[in-house]
Parts: structure tokens; sequence; C-alpha cells
């Protein structure tokens, strides 16, 4: 060693380990959510064709998903595609979160029609600490991976009565 030069300690590793490795996340873009939280490939393509197959349905379309408390993935509660919305009141869970990818065409005032995209973040208020953290957690990455424009948030099933003058309110 030349005089003043020291040899690289344990701390100064672990920070170059550390800086790496953010390098690396912000490269692959993925975040903490990413890794834990997962889609399978059919999801995917699931939620792709929901997408692209209610942009000029004539009815009110959706599908529910969660997320399975023991392999953390994000899954369709069933393939059950709902048009009615007090149908679709009566499926969800009393006590449980649940992710609604909802496409609802209206006529806006100006006689303009108008088919939002929107993800309902089902939350009930009797929902226990620990899952009200799973969904909050995989909250933005169900907003991404499905490409909704919006996400609007529920607490009771009663609330999807009012969706429709909700959505108008915010077109």
């Amino acid at each position: 060693m030349r005089g003043g030069e020291r040899q690289p300690g344990v701390l100064d590793i672990a920070r170059t380990q550390a800086t790496y490795l953010r390098l690396f996340l912000n490269r692959t873009n993925m975040s903490a959510e990413a890794r834990l939280y997962t889609f399978s490939q059919e999801t995917k393509d699931k939620l792709r064709k929901f997408r692209l197959g209610t942009s000029r349905a004539k009815d009110p379309q959706a599908i529910i998903y969660q997320i399975d408390r023991k392999t953390y993935e994000i899954v369709p509660e069933d393939d059950q595609v709902y048009t009615n919305m007090q149908e679709l009141a009566d499926e969800l869970p009393d006590h449980a979160p649940r992710f609604i990818l909802l496409s609802y065409p209206l006529e806006l005032a100006s006689g303009r029609l108008s088919v939002p995209y929107v993800m309902l973040y089902y939350l009930p208020v009797t929902t226990k600490q620990d899952v009200r953290m799973t969904y909050a957690g995989a909250k933005e990455l169900m907003r991404n991976t499905s490409e909704v424009g919006k996400i609007i948030d529920i607490e009771t099933a009663e609330e999807l009565e009012n969706i429709e003058e909700k959505l108008k309110s915010e077109a």
C-alpha cells in the first residue's frame, strides 16, 4: 500500500454492493412490489384481452381480482365478466379487499360516448390490518399491469350503485 491509502473495509464493500443493487433495480425498473407480487402469463394475457375487448362494449363490464395469500399471485377471483353492477356488488366479500377492473360506457353531456377503463380498489372498513397492507402494497402494480386510466377507492359494495355518476363527474 502506498502512503495514505487504506485497504477497503467491509463497510466500503457493502456500500458498493448496495450502489450496484440500486443501479440494477433502477435499470430493470423493478420495485419491491414487483418482486413480491406476481402475475402468471395467463393472467397478464387475460388482463390485456379484457382491456382491448371492452373498449367498444355497449354495457359495463367488470372482472374481480384478488391476491392469493400463500403465493402473493394476483389472480381473477373467477372467470366471470360482470355486466350488472348489482350482481357485482353481491359478489364482493364483506371483509376482504378486491381489485375490480371496470369498463363503463358513458354518454357525456356533450353527447360524446366515453368508455373509461378504471380500477375500483374495494377496501371494506372491516378488513384486517395485515390484509389491508397486502393489498395496499400491490395497488400500484395492479394499476400499471392492468393499464387502467384511474383508480377509484370504494369502501362498500353499495358505492357501486353510484359509480356512473362518479365516472361522469371525473370524465
